[in-house]
């Protein structure tokens, strides 16, 4: 990127107005779903600082991130489709981050600003996060493994401690924000919860458990209750310190709901890793006491948006060579509109599960695709039909089970025909998702002009993405690996009888 030298005068009015820009805090919490906030009206959740946060907040209503999470958080530090950075998976070597990407929190520290990264950073780290432009790193050893008295890395010193680690996630927080005295700050906090394995103390667990729900679903909505206790912590440590009027909260789910599928899903169709309604819309609330109204945006946005969004609202410059291939918008004029405007109203969004075996990606053109313009989502949901690619475990070779009549699936026990449904091979459906979030009328009869205009936007889109993806990274894999994968499933196969 960029960098530019001040001359003395300038660097002092720099001082001056930096002292004016607000603080951000942006959380992001891992594998819960939209439907996973009570004010939406799930049956069983309590999450009162949730509620107050998104009655207190513009809450983007329809809103939309990639199908899992590692593209979601690519996508959101770039402003750039999480395929242009070769982010494709959750696993090595395609979670990894291109190493020329540039990242928000670069661009905010030419703004001024002192950056701190806490928790699930799941972007590969060659390089790290102390190293794309976070000045203070905090992450926990073990991952989302070790959930209970965690190794913590600071700065790169390591310190152990007690209790939960969601709880020491905003202590750390809270840490980085008081030791940024009078600097803005932008603290990007990354929770684990409540993706599995799934744990949370057993005071909060035993309520659902108690209200007949089981062990697994109990569990999962007591670590969404630890984060709304977490959030209600944080956001009184802002009032009693005299920052809330000066700090952004911006709080985002990184995909579709996990665990909690069963439950209750907003009465859509879809999970994570799906090309359905829910596997990609999440919730978003952007609070600013006394600079923002509290109101619900409907105008189609997405995680793209919050790399130019934060660069606006904070004056931090894009360079001239990275600004015309941002793909998202400052949502800035929403933010301060008193009333609904027209934004952007043509915009076309594109959603691939990928999560192809590695080798593959050419055959997934049309597997477990989405595009969206408004109010509607056009999607292919069904295998790549290439009979290699059904030798490995992945999303394809899923799909090719629930196509053959199992009603069983990752998240759904007894609903995979519906949260997992298999679309036409031969052609794209068509929903009006607000009308319609369980997806069971199909439109592309009776609207061929827009089916048309969003099929002819996505042969373009991947015809200009897929070169880039495979220079980057994003079907890299271990061909030998793949090697033994094939000899091993053909040992199982048993042998033919003479």
């Amino acid at each position: 990127m960029k960098f530019f030298r001040f001359s003395p005068l300038i660097f002092f009015g720099f001082l001056f107005a930096s002292a004016e820009k607000p603080n951000i805090i942006f959380i992001l919490t891992d594998d819960q779903g939209y439907g996973d906030v009570n004010a939406h009206g799930h049956p069983f959740l309590k999450t009162p600082h949730t509620n107050k946060l998104r009655s207190e907040s513009v809450s983007f209503d329809n809103f939309y991130v990639s199908p899992s999470c590692s593209p979601t958080r690519a996508a959101l530090l770039t402003g750039m489709h999480e395929f242009r950075s070769g982010v494709t998976h959750t696993i090595v070597p395609r979670q990894q981050l291109h190493k020329d990407a540039v990242l928000l929190p670069q661009l905010l520290q030419s703004g001024g600003y002192k950056n701190g990264f806490i928790g699930k950073w799941h972007l590969g780290n060659k390089p790290g996060p102390e190293k794309r432009g976070f000045d203070w790193c905090s992450t926990n050893v073990g991952g989302p493994s070790k959930h209970f008295d965690a190794t913590f890395i600071r700065n790169q010193k390591r310190m152990e401690t007690k209790g939960f680690r969601e709880d020491i996630f905003f202590d750390e927080a809270i840490t980085f924000i008081e030791e940024c005295k009078d600097e803005p700050f932008f603290c990007y906090l990354s929770t684990y919860s409540p993706h599995t394995p799934l744990a949370a103390p057993e005071k909060l667990i035993k309520p659902f458990r108690d209200a007949g729900l089981n062990d697994t679903h109990s569990t999962y909505l007591a670590m969404i209750e630890n984060i709304d206790y977490n959030l209600g912590r944080l956001m009184r440590f802002l009032k009693d310190t005299d920052r809330e009027k000066d700090t952004i909260i911006i709080m985002v789910n990184d995909n579709g709901v996990t665990e909690g599928l069963d439950v209750y899903n907003a009465n859509m169709r879809g999970s994570k890793c799906t090309a359905w309604e829910g596997g990609t819309r999440a919730f978003s609330f952007w609070r600013w006491p006394g600079k923002w109204k509290p109101k619900v945006i409907n105008n189609l946005t997405a995680h793209l948006d919050i790399f130019p969004t934060l660069c606006d609202l904070t004056d931090s410059p894009v360079p001239s060579s990275l600004e015309n291939k941002l793909e998202g918008y400052s949502l800035r004029p929403l933010l301060e509109s008193s009333k609904p405007i027209e934004w952007n109203p043509k915009r076309i969004l594109f959603h691939h599960v990928a999560r192809w075996p590695s080798g593959f990606a050419k055959s997934h053109k049309y597997a477990m695709a989405g595009v969206r313009q408004g109010n509607h989502l056009m999607l292919r949901s069904h295998d790549c039909g290439n009979p290699e690619c059904l030798q490995y475990m992945s999303q394809c070779k899923g799909l090719r089970i629930v196509s053959q009549g199992n009603k069983n699936m990752t998240y759904a026990h007894g609903t995979a025909q519906y949260h997992w449904g298999v679309s036409p091979r031969e052609h794209w459906v068509l929903y009006d998702v607000k009308k319609d979030p369980g997806c069971q009328n199909d439109l592309s009869q009776e609207k061929p002009g827009l089916i048309t205009t969003l099929s002819i936007a996505y042969e373009k889109w991947w015809d200009n993405t897929f070169p880039e993806m495979m220079a980057k990274g994003g079907d890299l894999g271990d061909p030998g690996e793949r090697r033994k994968m094939a000899t091993r499933n053909n040992k199982k196969r048993p042998k033919n009888k003479k």
